[in-house]
């Protein structure tokens, strides 16, 4: 069980190294415990919190499930989140942008 943690840490920390250069934020666990991330502009400056801490996401279902499923998973987070994940700036923007 430690081990998959921690290779699902290295996924999602080698997906969001790439993605976070791409959006110019900086990202570290979250302080809420209801929360996976905190998001922070290039400056340092605090934007917001993302990711249900209670809920999967794109490396996590790659490291339990595979690529296959992972995609799947990805596919339905997307339509289901098609109408706010648009919004820049909003967590479900950095949400997408950044576990999935």
């Amino acid at each position: 069980m430690m081990m998959m943690m921690m290779m699902i840490i290295i996924i999602m920390m080698m997906m969001m190294i790439k993605q976070t250069k791409r959006l110019g934020v900086q990202v570290l666990p979250s302080d809420n415990p209801k929360k996976k991330i905190e998001v922070y502009d290039k400056n340092g400056i605090f934007i917001t919190y993302a990711g249900g801490a209670g809920y999967k996401d794109f490396p996590t279902y790659i490291a339990e499930k595979g690529q296959e499923y992972a995609n799947k998973r990805r596919a339905l987070y997307k339509k289901r989140h098609e109408k706010d994940r648009h919004k820049v700036g909003s967590a479900s923007y950095y949400a997408d942008q950044l576990l999935w």
